[in-house]
């Protein structure tokens, strides 16, 4: 995919305010901290178009970005994160469930897990709801330049084994700093859009 041009469209706090205009979508699920914006930069070649932190839970809107006037990325506010209060979860959770219940843009989606971490209850249950939405779903191991070719199969199949994974899904292993995986994900995107 050649990446002609990036629109920050808005970051939307409460359901209600998501965007009106419809193009196709594709959003990005996962912890706090599991390096969605980091992936989402990497994809569109960009350094900082989704704005990246060391401190978790940072995204805590719904961040909408136009990709070459044709279909949106959509980062979605981190889950599982401690540190705050359980309103502010409560709220990220209410932007989640109404994107997934309201968005017919919404083509796919990825959900992204970090290939060193035993997935979490709140990793397991997220995938379960993203499946019963009836979208496509790509899910994408992140980091695994942390780990030798050879014991990455083996840390993904350990972690598809902790979560309930339906045969349809997509799986991908994917590195920010090596960019591995960025061409199999665009290749899922680009099929999931029809572009």
């Amino acid at each position: 995919m050649k990446i002609q041009t990036v629109e920050f469209v808005g970051s939307f706090g409460f359901p209600k305010e998501f965007p009106r205009e419809m193009r196709p979508e594709i959003a990005f699920f996962g912890r706090s901290n599991v390096g969605k914006s980091t992936l989402i930069n990497t994809l569109l070649g960009r350094r900082q178009i989704a704005r990246t932190s060391k401190t978790p839970g940072k995204t805590r809107s719904a961040n909408y970005f136009l990709i070459n006037h044709r279909f949106l990325f959509v980062d979605m506010p981190g889950y599982g994160y401690a540190k705050v209060s359980k309103a502010e979860k409560r709220r990220w959770m209410e932007i989640i469930d109404r994107y997934l219940e309201s968005r017919t843009g919404a083509k796919g989606v990825v959900q992204l897990l970090d290939i060193r971490r035993e997935p979490t209850p709140d990793d397991r249950e997220m995938t379960m709801v993203l499946q019963r939405m009836g979208r496509k779903v790509c899910l994408v191991f992140n980091k695994i330049d942390k780990y030798k070719r050879s014991e990455i199969e083996k840390r993904i199949a350990e972690n598809l084994r902790a979560i309930e994974v339906s045969g349809d899904a997509a799986v991908i292993p994917f590195s920010s700093v090596s960019g591995v995986g960025k061409r199999e994900l665009w290749q899922w995107i680009e099929e999931t859009l029809s572009l």
